[in-house]
Protein backbone atom coordinates (compact mmCIF):
# COMPACT_ATOMS: atom_id res chain seq x y z
CA UNK A 1 0.00 0.00 0.00
CA UNK A 2 1.62 3.05 -1.53
CA UNK A 3 -0.90 5.87 -0.29
CA UNK A 4 0.45 8.34 2.20
CA UNK A 5 -2.17 10.45 4.39
CA UNK A 6 -2.09 13.68 3.32
CA UNK A 7 -0.23 14.79 6.35
CA UNK A 8 2.29 12.60 6.03
CA UNK A 9 2.73 13.22 2.26
CA UNK A 10 2.83 17.18 2.53
CA UNK A 11 4.82 17.35 5.96
CA UNK A 12 7.34 20.90 5.69
CA UNK A 13 11.15 19.84 4.49
CA UNK A 14 12.42 23.09 5.67
CA UNK A 15 11.58 26.67 6.72
CA UNK A 16 9.92 28.01 3.95
CA UNK A 17 7.08 25.46 4.02
CA UNK A 18 6.37 25.64 7.72
CA UNK A 19 3.49 27.43 8.12
CA UNK A 20 1.61 30.12 10.71
CA UNK A 21 4.94 30.06 13.00
CA UNK A 22 6.92 32.85 11.22
CA UNK A 23 8.01 33.95 14.96
CA UNK A 24 9.83 31.08 15.45
CA UNK A 25 10.51 29.96 11.97
CA UNK A 26 13.18 33.76 11.71
CA UNK A 27 14.28 33.27 14.96
CA UNK A 28 16.01 29.66 14.15
CA UNK A 29 17.19 30.69 10.52
CA UNK A 30 18.98 33.71 11.93
CA UNK A 31 20.56 31.84 14.95
CA UNK A 32 21.77 29.17 12.47
CA UNK A 33 23.41 31.91 10.38
CA UNK A 34 25.20 33.52 13.10
CA UNK A 35 25.92 30.74 14.53
CA UNK A 36 23.79 31.41 18.19
CA UNK A 37 22.91 28.15 18.46
CA UNK A 38 21.74 26.60 22.30
CA UNK A 39 22.22 23.36 23.40
CA UNK A 40 18.75 23.07 24.19
CA UNK A 41 15.47 23.86 22.57
CA UNK A 42 11.42 23.60 24.30
CA UNK A 43 8.91 23.54 21.98
CA UNK A 44 5.55 23.68 23.37
CA UNK A 45 1.93 24.39 21.46
CA UNK A 46 -0.98 22.99 20.63
CA UNK A 47 -1.01 19.58 18.74
CA UNK A 48 -0.51 19.66 15.42
CA UNK A 49 0.57 23.11 14.90
CA UNK A 50 4.59 21.90 14.05
CA UNK A 51 6.48 21.50 16.99
CA UNK A 52 8.39 17.86 15.62
CA UNK A 53 8.25 18.93 12.38
CA UNK A 54 10.40 22.09 13.05
CA UNK A 55 12.86 19.97 15.25
CA UNK A 56 12.81 17.62 12.48
CA UNK A 57 14.09 20.62 9.64
CA UNK A 58 16.34 22.43 12.56
CA UNK A 59 17.69 18.85 12.55
CA UNK A 60 18.18 18.59 8.95
CA UNK A 61 19.46 22.16 8.91
CA UNK A 62 21.97 21.86 10.98
CA UNK A 63 23.07 18.52 9.73
CA UNK A 64 22.98 19.36 5.83
CA UNK A 65 26.12 19.06 3.20
CA UNK A 66 24.66 21.90 1.21
CA UNK A 67 23.37 24.66 2.35
CA UNK A 68 20.82 26.92 0.28
CA UNK A 69 20.37 30.56 1.70
CA UNK A 70 19.79 28.95 5.38
CA UNK A 71 17.63 26.25 4.37
CA UNK A 72 18.51 22.27 3.86
CA UNK A 73 19.08 20.74 0.02
CA UNK A 74 17.40 18.13 0.75
CA UNK A 75 18.93 15.78 -1.74
CA UNK A 76 22.55 15.25 0.62
CA UNK A 77 22.87 12.12 2.28
CA UNK A 78 21.62 13.44 5.40
CA UNK A 79 19.07 15.01 4.61
CA UNK A 80 17.49 11.79 2.61
CA UNK A 81 18.26 10.00 5.81
CA UNK A 82 16.67 12.09 8.44
CA UNK A 83 13.67 12.96 6.40
CA UNK A 84 13.22 8.99 6.34
CA UNK A 85 13.86 8.65 10.07
CA UNK A 86 17.04 6.68 9.34
CA UNK A 87 20.46 8.94 10.23
CA UNK A 88 21.71 7.50 13.12
CA UNK A 89 22.89 11.13 14.33
CA UNK A 90 19.12 12.12 14.71
CA UNK A 91 17.44 10.32 17.52
CA UNK A 92 13.78 10.62 18.14
CA UNK A 93 12.37 9.45 21.42
CA UNK A 94 8.52 9.35 22.19
CA UNK A 95 8.42 10.69 25.81
CA UNK A 96 4.95 8.57 26.56
CA UNK A 97 6.57 5.04 25.54
CA UNK A 98 10.25 6.28 27.16
CA UNK A 99 9.63 7.63 30.26
CA UNK A 100 11.99 6.38 32.81
CA UNK A 101 15.38 6.51 33.60
CA UNK A 102 16.95 3.78 32.23
CA UNK A 103 15.79 5.49 28.67
CA UNK A 104 17.66 8.57 29.88
CA UNK A 105 20.16 6.79 31.14
CA UNK A 106 20.83 5.31 27.70
CA UNK A 107 20.43 8.50 26.20
CA UNK A 108 23.44 9.72 28.48
CA UNK A 109 25.43 6.49 27.34
CA UNK A 110 24.60 8.21 24.01
CA UNK A 111 25.88 11.59 24.10
CA UNK A 112 29.48 10.57 24.90
CA UNK A 113 30.07 9.44 21.23
CA UNK A 114 30.42 12.05 18.57
CA UNK A 115 28.40 12.00 15.78
CA UNK A 116 28.66 9.42 12.67
CA UNK A 117 28.26 11.39 9.58
CA UNK A 118 26.98 14.68 10.69
CA UNK A 119 27.90 17.57 12.47
CA UNK A 120 25.46 17.66 15.37
CA UNK A 121 23.89 14.83 17.00
CA UNK A 122 20.55 15.63 17.89
CA UNK A 123 17.70 14.23 20.57
CA UNK A 124 14.05 14.74 19.79
CA UNK A 125 12.28 13.92 22.29
CA UNK A 126 7.92 14.29 21.82
CA UNK A 127 5.63 14.79 24.58
CA UNK A 128 8.33 15.10 26.94
CA UNK A 129 6.14 15.89 29.76
CA UNK A 130 5.22 12.48 30.26
CA UNK A 131 8.68 11.49 31.38
CA UNK A 132 9.11 10.92 35.57
CA UNK A 133 10.36 12.90 37.49
CA UNK A 134 13.32 10.44 38.03
CA UNK A 135 13.65 10.70 34.59
CA UNK A 136 13.52 14.62 34.58
CA UNK A 137 16.03 14.80 37.23
CA UNK A 138 18.54 12.26 35.30
CA UNK A 139 18.15 14.68 32.70
CA UNK A 140 19.12 18.16 34.27
CA UNK A 141 22.98 17.58 34.08
CA UNK A 142 23.24 16.05 30.59
CA UNK A 143 20.89 19.05 29.42
CA UNK A 144 23.04 21.94 31.17
CA UNK A 145 26.11 20.72 29.75
CA UNK A 146 26.19 18.57 27.04
CA UNK A 147 29.03 17.90 24.44
CA UNK A 148 29.26 20.43 22.33
CA UNK A 149 28.38 18.69 18.84
CA UNK A 150 25.42 17.66 20.81
CA UNK A 151 21.52 19.46 20.75
CA UNK A 152 18.60 18.76 22.42
CA UNK A 153 14.94 19.53 21.51
CA UNK A 154 12.00 18.94 23.49
CA UNK A 155 8.68 18.83 22.19
CA UNK A 156 5.25 18.96 24.17
CA UNK A 157 1.81 20.31 24.87
CA UNK A 158 1.87 20.81 28.51
CA UNK A 159 4.95 22.87 29.31
CA UNK A 160 2.98 23.75 32.24
CA UNK A 161 4.21 19.75 33.71
CA UNK A 162 7.69 20.48 32.93
CA UNK A 163 10.17 20.88 35.80
CA UNK A 164 11.23 24.68 36.02
CA UNK A 165 14.78 23.17 36.18
CA UNK A 166 14.56 21.67 32.59
CA UNK A 167 12.59 24.77 31.67
CA UNK A 168 15.46 27.21 33.13
CA UNK A 169 18.26 24.99 31.21
CA UNK A 170 16.33 25.17 27.73
CA UNK A 171 15.07 28.14 24.71
CA UNK A 172 11.55 28.16 25.13
CA UNK A 173 9.18 28.83 21.83
CA UNK A 174 5.94 29.37 22.14
CA UNK A 175 4.07 27.83 19.04
CA UNK A 176 1.06 29.78 18.30
CA UNK A 177 -2.36 28.04 16.81
CA UNK A 178 -3.01 28.15 13.08
CA UNK A 179 -5.10 31.02 12.04
CA UNK A 180 -8.35 29.28 10.22
CA UNK A 181 -6.68 31.66 6.77
CA UNK A 182 -3.52 30.05 6.99
CA UNK A 183 -5.26 26.60 7.57
CA UNK A 184 -7.89 27.22 4.28
CA UNK A 185 -4.66 28.61 2.54
CA UNK A 186 -2.82 25.20 2.98
CA UNK A 187 -5.68 23.17 2.60
CA UNK A 188 -6.12 24.52 -0.93
CA UNK A 189 -2.47 24.35 -2.14
CA UNK A 190 -2.77 20.54 -1.30
CA UNK A 191 -6.10 20.42 -3.18
CA UNK A 192 -4.95 21.70 -6.55
CA UNK A 193 -1.34 19.59 -6.33
CA UNK A 194 -3.95 17.03 -5.93
CA UNK A 195 -6.73 18.36 -8.48
CA UNK A 196 -9.72 17.95 -6.24
CA UNK A 197 -12.56 20.65 -6.88
CA UNK A 198 -14.13 22.23 -3.62
CA UNK A 199 -16.34 24.50 -2.22
CA UNK A 200 -14.66 27.24 -0.14
CA UNK A 201 -17.21 26.84 2.69
CA UNK A 202 -16.85 23.62 2.92
CA UNK A 203 -12.87 24.59 3.76
CA UNK A 204 -14.24 27.14 5.97
CA UNK A 205 -15.77 24.04 8.03
CA UNK A 206 -13.10 22.44 8.40
CA UNK A 207 -10.90 24.53 9.46
CA UNK A 208 -13.08 25.74 12.16
CA UNK A 209 -13.11 21.99 13.36
CA UNK A 210 -9.94 21.60 13.00
CA UNK A 211 -9.28 24.49 15.83
CA UNK A 212 -5.60 25.40 14.89
CA UNK A 213 -4.05 22.16 14.13
CA UNK A 214 -2.74 21.54 10.82
CA UNK A 215 -2.64 18.06 11.53
CA UNK A 216 -6.22 18.05 12.27
CA UNK A 217 -7.65 19.55 9.13
CA UNK A 218 -5.54 17.38 7.21
CA UNK A 219 -7.11 14.46 9.19
CA UNK A 220 -10.04 15.83 8.20
CA UNK A 221 -9.71 16.99 4.46
CA UNK A 222 -8.41 13.03 3.97
CA UNK A 223 -11.47 11.65 5.39
CA UNK A 224 -13.80 14.04 3.49
CA UNK A 225 -11.99 13.38 0.15
CA UNK A 226 -12.36 9.45 0.82
CA UNK A 227 -16.43 9.79 1.49
CA UNK A 228 -17.08 12.53 -1.29
CA UNK A 229 -15.38 11.23 -4.21
CA UNK A 230 -13.04 14.06 -5.27
CA UNK A 231 -15.30 16.97 -4.70
CA UNK A 232 -15.23 18.56 -1.31
CA UNK A 233 -19.01 20.04 -0.79
CA UNK A 234 -20.22 21.83 2.08
CA UNK A 235 -23.24 19.60 2.33
CA UNK A 236 -20.36 16.02 2.42
CA UNK A 237 -18.56 18.39 5.17
CA UNK A 238 -21.54 19.10 7.15
CA UNK A 239 -22.67 15.78 7.08
CA UNK A 240 -19.19 13.74 7.77
CA UNK A 241 -18.33 16.20 10.71
CA UNK A 242 -21.99 16.40 12.08
CA UNK A 243 -21.59 20.24 12.05
CA UNK A 244 -25.18 22.15 13.26
CA UNK A 245 -26.30 25.10 11.06
CA UNK A 246 -26.40 28.54 13.10
CA UNK A 247 -29.87 28.38 12.00
CA UNK A 248 -30.78 26.14 14.57
CA UNK A 249 -28.77 27.33 17.43
CA UNK A 250 -30.47 31.28 16.61
CA UNK A 251 -33.90 28.86 16.69
CA UNK A 252 -32.94 27.55 20.04
CA UNK A 253 -31.58 31.07 21.27
CA UNK A 254 -35.34 32.58 20.39
CA UNK A 255 -36.68 29.89 22.50
CA UNK A 256 -34.72 30.47 25.53
CA UNK A 257 -34.94 34.39 25.53
CA UNK A 258 -38.71 33.35 25.44
CA UNK A 259 -38.94 30.97 28.66
CA UNK A 260 -40.67 28.33 26.05
CA UNK A 261 -39.63 25.03 27.44
CA UNK A 262 -41.16 22.92 25.74
CA UNK A 263 -39.75 24.48 22.41
CA UNK A 264 -36.05 24.19 23.82
CA UNK A 265 -37.03 20.71 24.86
CA UNK A 266 -38.34 19.46 21.74
CA UNK A 267 -35.05 21.04 19.53
CA UNK A 268 -32.57 19.39 21.85
CA UNK A 269 -34.15 16.18 21.14
CA UNK A 270 -34.70 16.70 17.66
CA UNK A 271 -30.73 17.93 17.31
CA UNK A 272 -29.97 14.26 19.34
CA UNK A 273 -31.95 11.81 17.73
CA UNK A 274 -31.04 13.23 14.46
CA UNK A 275 -27.62 11.81 15.19
CA UNK A 276 -25.65 14.39 16.24
CA UNK A 277 -23.12 14.21 19.16
CA UNK A 278 -24.27 16.03 22.32
CA UNK A 279 -20.39 17.43 22.75
CA UNK A 280 -20.19 18.75 19.45
CA UNK A 281 -23.53 20.18 20.41
CA UNK A 282 -22.77 21.95 23.46
CA UNK A 283 -19.45 23.38 21.48
CA UNK A 284 -21.55 24.47 18.87
CA UNK A 285 -23.70 26.34 20.83
CA UNK A 286 -21.22 27.84 23.55
CA UNK A 287 -19.46 29.08 20.15
CA UNK A 288 -22.57 30.20 18.96
CA UNK A 289 -23.35 32.60 21.74
CA UNK A 290 -19.54 33.46 21.82
CA UNK A 291 -20.00 34.38 18.74
CA UNK A 292 -23.14 36.40 19.34
CA UNK A 293 -21.54 38.37 21.88
CA UNK A 294 -18.53 39.51 20.18
CA UNK A 295 -21.20 41.05 17.14
CA UNK A 296 -23.70 42.14 19.69
CA UNK A 297 -20.16 44.13 20.89
CA UNK A 298 -19.87 46.31 17.68
CA UNK A 299 -17.71 43.30 15.56
CA UNK A 300 -18.99 43.03 12.62
CA UNK A 301 -16.24 40.68 10.57
CA UNK A 302 -18.33 37.81 8.92
CA UNK A 303 -16.16 34.94 10.03
CA UNK A 304 -17.73 34.97 13.36
CA UNK A 305 -21.09 35.53 12.36
CA UNK A 306 -23.27 35.28 8.89
CA UNK A 307 -25.10 38.13 7.60
CA UNK A 308 -28.26 36.22 8.16
CA UNK A 309 -27.79 35.17 11.55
Amino acid sequence: MNYKVLSRKYRPQNFNEIIGQPHIVDTLINSISSNRLAHGYLFSGLRGVGKTTTARVLAKTLNCLDLQGGQPCGKCQNCMDIAASRSLDVIELDGASNRGIDEIREIKETVKYPPISSKYKVFIIDEVHMLTKEAFNALLKTLEEPPKNVIFILATTDSHKIPDTILSRTLRFDFKRITNKDLIKHMIEILEKENIKYEENALNAIAFKADGSVRDSLSILDRIISYSNSFISYDFVKESLGIIEDKIYLDLLDSIISSDQLSVLTKIKYIIDSGYSIDNFISGFNTFLSNCLVCISGYKKKDYINEET
